[in-house]
């Protein structure tokens, strides 16, 4: 389990804790923060947020609303991507 923190920019909007293996979205839900979605399974793109600090596990292969552009821009898939450790994610996603 790791510690969350949800930002919009420098504003601290929520904390929680995620479970093992838990996708980002259900913990931001559970520290009262919206991450929008549309297809839940990584190819939309709509829960694009942008990891600030801490680390996450990216999927192999990468789906389809993930790139190595925003893997380089610290872009997570909030719908189907979990925290390995404490992280800051920024919901404002890197575009």
């Amino acid at each position: 389990m790791a510690i969350v923190r949800f930002f919009r920019g420098a504003l601290l909007l929520g904390v929680a804790e995620s479970e093992p293996d838990e996708p980002l979205v259900e913990t931001a839900e559970r520290a009262g923060v919206d991450i929008p979605t549309n297809c839940t399974s990584g190819n939309c793109g709509t829960c694009l947020v942008r990891l600030k600090e801490g680390s996450m596990e990216y999927p192999d292969p990468l789906p389809p609303g993930l790139d190595e552009f925003l893997i380089e821009d610290s872009g997570v898939l909030a719908c189907s991507m979990s925290a390995e450790t404490p992280c800051d994610i920024d919901v404002i996603p890197p575009l």
